[in-house]
């Protein structure tokens, strides 16, 4: 019997069971049908942010940013490339600090951008600062 993981919908966010050796088949919504991987990053506001932390199996990986800063903006393309590479074994998504401040209060974010790694609910690493592609990558899979 293989092991089912909990994989929260992109798109709609509900939780789908998806055997963990057909992942890299793709998979689709059993609500939405919407592709559950898309190979860019999701982004998340506070209500849509504890689901996917809470409710999915896969270790998540939030950038969290804000528009305004250089930084996050010049390692948005990185972090958008490492999702390509590290989906579906990892889900990495976006929180705008300016527009989930409550999130940001709720981690202690104190600069940005910030990577954090999620397993099972909790926070596993933390790293601040803008990095490129190829350091996200270790990163996540030293970490996760």
């Amino acid at each position: 019997m293989p092991t089912l993981l909990h994989v929260v919908c992109p798109h709609c966010h509900a939780v789908n069971r998806v055997p963990e050796d057909r992942l890299t088949d793709g998979g689709t919504c059993g609500k939405c049908h919407a592709p559950l991987f898309t190979a860019h990053p999701v982004e998340l506001d506070d209500a849509s942010f504890d689901k996917h932390i809470t409710g999915s199996d896969l270790p998540i990986v939030v950038d969290f940013w804000a528009p305004w800063c250089g930084p996050c903006r010049s390692m948005a393309p990185a972090f958008a490339e490492a999702a390509r590479q590290l989906e579906p074994r990892y889900r990495l998504v976006k929180v705008d600090t300016e527009q989930s401040q409550n999130l940001a209060a709720r981690f202690n974010i104190r600069s940005i951008p910030t990577l954090a790694i999620f397993k099972n609910g909790s926070e596993v690493a933390r790293q601040a600062g803008a990095v490129d592609t190829g350091s996200i990558v270790r990163w996540v899979k030293s970490n996760s």
